[in-house]
């Protein structure tokens, strides 16, 4: 058991202090744009969802329509639908106590260790899986506390590109799941067209490019599993 403990801990704390801008970026966001400090820390305790944060942030800040602000932030978050089907087969088992939080705690990060084959497979790997997801999320609302504070204190901390934690983030978790020429030609699909979508100020490139990478690596797959 300890040592599922202490290797649930170190294997994400590269991850934890990774996303230290990230967290600092969204709390002080958050003050600067009118929420309270409760308000602000209410949001990572219960959202837990830094990318979905930022952007809910900018839409409340700018009085956009509710419905808007719904939207955008289903649409962002759906991916953890997906992330949730995926580790379906070796959760549908488990007891309401071991599914309830790790459904919480299934970030991008924690899906990213999810992909061995006995992932979730007998307690000590469970333990494992909560100690990761619960010290990324004892991480994230220290982070956003810190934000907090300094938003109160410091100028806008946009300004210090501290938001490009998003990005590689990302990047470093996607890179080793590129494993199979149908996973590289979608994220290379979705490069492109993202870029090309910015390009003419396409409103909705992002869910549009994903949905193009995703399309091209279903096809290339379909015909790979077919061969």
């Amino acid at each position: 058991m300890k040592v599922a403990v202490c290797k649930g801990f170190w294997d994400m704390l590269p991850l934890n202090l990774a996303v230290l801008p990230w967290g600092i970026l969204c709390g002080s966001l958050a003050v600067q744009n009118g929420f309270t400090p409760l308000e602000a820390q209410l949001m990572s305790l219960l959202v837990f969802a830094g990318s979905a944060q930022l952007v809910a942030i900018e839409l409340i800040a700018k009085d956009t329509a509710l419905i808007t602000l719904l939207a955008t932030t289903f649409i962002i978050s759906a991916r953890h639908l997906l992330y949730g089907l995926a580790i379906r087969n070796k959760m549908i088992d488990k007891p309401l106590k071991w599914r309830g939080p790790i459904a919480f705690f299934l970030t991008d990060e924690l899906f990213a260790f999810s992909h061995h084959h006995r992932a979730y497979q007998g307690k000590l790997r469970l333990v494992y899986a909560l100690i990761a997801g619960g010290s990324f999320y004892v991480a994230w609302n220290l982070w956003t506390l810190i934000g907090i504070v300094a938003g109160q204190f410091l100028p806008d901390l946009t300004n210090l590109g501290l938001d490009f934690a998003i990005a590689a983030i990302f990047i470093a978790l996607v890179v080793p799941s590129i494993n199979a020429l149908p996973v590289l030609c979608a994220c290379l699909t979705s490069a492109a067209t993202i870029l090309v979508f910015k390009l003419i100020h396409f409103e909705f490139g992002l869910i549009a490019s994903a949905l193009l990478g995703m399309s091209v690596g279903y096809v290339l797959q379909s015909k790979k599993e077919r061969v």
